[in-house]
């Protein structure tokens, strides 16, 4: 993760263990990315229940990276707001 951002500098570690709180996040979205991976197997694959446990498996296995970036995402946008006046040009 980079130090500050390109655009407005802004300093990404706020505090010692911000983004502690992103694991709560990323703990959400990989619950309704799995619940929708399950509907998916099930309801319209038609997969029984070990097949669908595999396909949940893989699905947040891949997703990982996504879930992680997208969870400090989340997390810092509920903290810092978005200020245009301070990006550098």
């Amino acid at each position: 993760m980079h130090e500050r951002c390109s655009h407005c500098g802004l300093k990404y570690k706020l505090e010692p263990s911000f983004f502690f709180g992103a694991m709560y996040v990323s703990y959400g979205l990989g619950v309704a990315i799995a619940v929708a991976a399950f509907v998916i197997s099930v309801l319209f694959i038609g997969t029984g229940l070990i097949s669908s446990f595999i396909a949940i498996i893989l699905t947040l296995l891949i997703l990982l990276p996504i879930i992680i970036r997208l969870s400090r995402n989340i997390w810092i946008n509920m903290f810092v707001k978005y200020d245009a006046d301070k990006i550098k040009s």
